[in-house]
């Protein structure tokens, strides 16, 4: 009997596209062309000060442990006063404080963000430095001074690692209808929002839907957040091909979705892409039920589940996938911790399929003119029977 006869007909195919996808990356140097990140986990810089912080005479609640809920009450109990000093004393840690006043954040970011313009800035002129330390440090200063340019609305901020950035379109306080994008591979701070490939961005991404939702319905209120807040995968390397990063960034996804509701936002629908799938699909599961409306996947290449049950969600499960993207070529399966898994556009996987028949590859599901895009609308507006 030949090795692949000691398999059961599931078992061999996995075994083969096992062996397949490791000869193509062989071959290719695909697993050589990503570099192994460091996940960025914990508070944001700042923490111990904030927690020895007797300014207001009684314990401030611990970044690391306080609930986003009690966070809300803390600030419910201050006056304008003693919250705008806060956020002036400890701005990082205010500005990435899920549960604080949404505009509070977008102060108190906007103070990080100037002082580490500063910082690099006068980091640039070091002589101490080398000229690829100047180099960089130029490269960061101006990206900051972007992110601080009049009517950027950034709700966290976090300059470790290649740096972490949310960012608000529309007025999160009064829209009815809200939508949290979580990107893949090769996102961060710096690239959260660029001019080349810009539907390939978490912001390119947020502000096609909410114009594609103002042309579809221009009397409803909408906001979008581009959510850049965990380390994405670099390439095609070990860190895509596994779950390390995902495990790592789910407790922050869900932490700042708890965050939301703690301020009244609206469950939103929460739209995944690529990686961030398996993201998502990490956090789900550790949100109170009613915390998101529809989750949307598209490009993934699986959740590292086999179905919707087993995300253990209230909400709407709806899955999106091109015959243009190179996605489909990923196999769809998970051994010895690589891979992800089951196609969550598989029929047996139980999402509700959304056509994405004139998609762009595999960044061009919120380009201008796709159904994708206009499917997407629909759902976030709610508009299910539309959906086709």
């Amino acid at each position: 009997m030949s090795l692949l006869r000691r398999f059961t007909p599931r078992g061999r195919r996995t075994l083969v596209a096992v062996t397949l996808a490791a000869v193509v990356a062989g071959g290719t140097g695909g697993w050589a062309a990503g570099s192994t990140q460091e996940a960025v986990t914990g508070p944001a810089p700042g923490a111990a000060a904030w927690r020895a912080d007797h300014w207001l005479g009684k314990r401030l609640p611990d970044p690391a442990t306080a609930t986003p809920a009690q966070v809300a009450r803390f600030f419910a109990a201050l006056s304008e006063t003693q919250r705008q000093e806060l956020a002036a004393r400890h701005p990082l840690t205010v500005g990435n404080l899920d549960g604080a006043p949404v505009a509070l954040r977008y102060r108190a970011n906007a103070l990080a963000l100037a002082a580490e313009r500063d910082r690099q800035t006068a980091r640039a002129d070091d002589p101490a430095g080398t000229l690829q330390d100047h180099q960089e440090a130029r490269r960061l200063a101006a990206r900051y001074a972007e992110l601080l340019r009049p009517g950027r609305q950034i709700l966290a901020f976090d300059p470790r690692g290649r740096g972490q950035v949310a960012e608000v379109f529309g007025d999160l306080a009064a829209a009815r209808r809200t939508s949290v994008f979580v990107p893949g591979s090769d996102i961060d701070l710096s690239s959260s929002d660029r001019a080349r490939d810009p539907y390939g961005t978490p912001s390119g991404m947020a502000k096609s839907l909410r114009a594609r939702m103002a042309a579809e319905a221009p009397g409803v209120p909408t906001a979008a957040i581009a959510w850049t807040g965990y380390t994405t995968p670099v390439g095609l390397g070990p860190d895509a091909a596994t779950g390390r990063l995902a495990e790592a960034g789910a407790p922050r996804l869900a932490r700042f979705l708890e965050g939301l509701a703690a301020v009244g936002v609206r469950a939103p629908a929460l739209l995944c892409h690529s990686y961030g799938t398996v993201v998502c699909a990490q956090a789900v599961p550790l949100l109170e039920p009613g915390r998101i409306a529809d989750l949307i996947v598209f490009g993934s290449p699986g959740m590292r589940t086999d179905s919707v049950a087993a995300l253990h969600t209230t909400a709407r499960v709806w899955a999106a996938k091109d015959a243009s993207d190179w996605i489909g070529n990923v196999p769809n399966v998970e051994f010895l911790g690589l891979g992800h898994g089951t196609d969550p556009t598989d029929p047996e996987f139980g999402a509700r399929r959304v056509p994405a028949r004139t998609a762009e590859g595999h960044t061009g599901y919120l380009a201008p003119g796709t159904d994708s895009l206009r499917n997407f609308a629909d759902i976030a507006l709610g508009r299910y029977d539309r959906v086709r």
